[in-house]
């Protein structure tokens, strides 16, 4: 299905809900908005959550995220299809089939664990996503603990990052991009498809405000994914908006500020 004469493009969110708006469906939409996109929603969990950490999740029944998945499809359509927060094996399974019959791209971020380090996803939902989800992804982009979740490579330096990006790769997304912010030295991301690598470095900023990178990352990609860009140019693209995000990151709480979704917008930057 095609968008109306006019209409910017049409990016599809498949999250959780984060109440403090710095990740989750807060963060995917405002993301789309920064960057020109229609931004759409399917909700799948609903969290009680702050700049503290994650205080309560609550799953939404499999119904009713496949009935909003094909409200919004069957009627809207979609040019890219993002991934976040899927709790349980189940909801995976059925997000998965879902996507399995979309015709369009899909960033799947296997979200593991919060900012805070709060789980998001039940253990017993791993072979879900290994299995089902992760070979319908054009796009793959797991940090190092969600790495070393789904495949026990455990990276401690760039050296180690192309391992574990054949090790994802393995299951079958088409790419992967290994998010190395956790390590020391500048911000390196590592892109493969298993033979074509592309290597994304970033300055370090001291902001400890980085509620929500992985989030706008993965949308980022998604976006410039439905305006038409190949995956590497995509990537690069997404890599420098959540760069100028972290940079412009701001306290809120007593905790973990959230990044500036709206930096391009309001400072200059890569917008539309």
């Amino acid at each position: 299905m095609t968008g109306a004469p006019g209409a910017p493009p049409r990016v599809l969110t498949v999250a959780g809900s984060d109440s403090g708006g710095g990740a989750g469906i807060q963060a995917d939409l405002k993301t789309m908005l920064a960057l020109g996109v229609h931004g759409m929603s399917v909700v799948t969990a609903v969290t009680a959550q702050n700049s503290l950490g994650v205080q309560g999740a609550w799953e939404l029944p499999v119904e009713a995220v496949r009935a909003q998945y094909r409200s919004v499809v069957d009627d809207i359509g979609v040019e890219a299809v993002k991934t976040g927060m899927l709790a349980s094996a189940e909801l995976v399974e059925t997000v998965a089939e879902l996507l399995a019959a979309t015709d369009a791209p899909v960033v799947v971020d296997p979200v593991g664990v919060s900012k805070h380090g709060d789980p998001l996803l039940a253990a017993t939902a791993l072979d879900s996503v290994r299995e089902r989800l992760l070979p319908t992804a054009t796009v793959a982009t797991p940090n190092l603990d969600e790495v070393a979740q789904l495949t026990g490579v455990r990276v401690e330096s760039e050296a180690g990052m192309r391992e574990a990006a054949q090790a994802v790769l393995a299951y079958g997304p088409r790419w992967v991009v290994i998010k190395g912010g956790h390590l020391s030295g500048d911000a390196v991301d590592l892109l493969s498809d298993g033979s074509e690598e592309h290597w994304l470095r970033a300055p370090r900023y001291d902001n400890r405000h980085t509620h929500g990178t992985g989030c706008t990352l993965a949308s980022a990609i998604a976006v410039r994914l439905a305006q038409g860009l190949t995956v590497p140019e995509a990537v690069a693209a997404a890599k420098e908006y959540v760069t100028g995000a972290i940079a412009a990151g701001f306290a809120l709480g007593g905790g973990i500020g959230p990044v500036d979704h709206g930096w391009a917008l309001t400072r200059g930057g890569p917008a539309v």
